[in-house]
């Protein structure tokens, strides 16, 4: 009797730990590997991690967009409305999160990758940039108003690579400084002249590419410059991960009058001026109704 009831103990405890190791092995934070990001520069803040994605969730992705593609747009410095440019000329469409299990599971793995919350992340971005597409150097973080205040500055952003590019659809960085470790292999290769303009990233299918337009002061890095060179043979296929500093799934809408402050401090920073000093972190204007202060974007 005593041993059947020790048997019965052992094979529970057997069971649990099953899946127990299954639920882990599952989990976001068990696929990430530490050892497969590379640092790329430090000025800007960059990272590729190699085999980010698996064959599976790149293709899922490029299935979702195929019959969806439009053409790429970009947005206005002064309006921040959406505008076609011969700035950027590849296609494209947004992926909603939580569109079915492989997206919810690339959005987790993002998540823990960059230590930066799942709702403050735009929708995934797939691109298409067939042979000649191209997009010119250009910032991430905003030059207006309208989308700083739909949860601020883009903070970082993570370009995950789809396909092989047989010859350039490179990332490049112009204004990067160069490493002075890096050594020659990394510098010249069998990169496009597009992207021996600075430090560049060559598209490997499932590698991914991380960087920050901030500094960890919050203030935009000008050195987070970057660009998309021309594909040259094959075609390329990424999808882009922007990250904000906020929120991006609770838009706050200054107009509605529902707007208020986040924080108990911000009518003592307001009182000390903050607000005037950080223009680019408030919501709205003074002269809309339900005009929030917003220093330092904690409020």
């Amino acid at each position: 009797m005593v041993w059947s009831h020790l048997f019965l103990f052992l094979v529970s405890i057997s069971s649990i730990l099953r899946e127990s190791s299954s639920s882990y092995a599952a989990s976001p934070s068990s696929i990430i590997n530490p050892a497969k990001a590379k640092q790329v520069s430090w000025k800007p803040r960059a990272f590729v991690y190699e085999g980010f994605l698996t064959d599976l969730e790149c293709d899922h992705l490029i299935s979702l967009a195929k019959s969806e593609l439009k053409r790429s747009a970009v947005a206005d410095n002064e309006s921040g409305k959406s505008k076609l440019s011969e700035v950027r000329t590849s296609s494209g469409m947004f992926i909603n999160k939580g569109k079915d299990p492989i997206v919810s599971g690339i959005e987790d793995k993002l998540a823990t990758w960059t230590f930066l919350p799942k709702e403050n992340g735009e929708d995934i971005q797939v691109l298409r940039y067939e042979p000649g597409q191209k997009y010119d150097p250009h910032y991430d973080y905003f030059a207006d108003k309208v989308n700083i205040a739909r949860g601020g500055h883009r903070i970082a952003t993570v370009l995950m690579y789809l396909t092989d590019v047989a010859k350039g659809g490179e990332t490049v960085f112009p204004e990067a400084e160069e490493p002075p470790r890096r050594k020659a292999s990394e510098t010249n290769g069998d990169l496009s002249e597009c992207a021996k303009k600075g430090i560049a990233v060559k598209p490997r299918r499932g590698d991914a590419l991380l960087f920050f337009s901030l500094h960890p002061t919050a203030i935009p890095d000008t050195n987070s410059l970057h660009a998309g060179c021309p594909v040259i043979e094959g075609e390329k296929w990424s999808a882009t991960k922007w990250i904000h500093v906020d929120s991006f799934d609770k838009i706050l809408n200054p107009a509605s009058g529902n707007c208020t402050d986040l924080n108990d401090s911000c009518d003592r920073w307001a009182a000390l001026g903050e607000c005037t000093k950080n223009p680019d972190y408030m919501v709205g204007s003074p002269e809309l109704p339900g005009y929030c202060r917003r220093s330092c974007k904690v409020c």
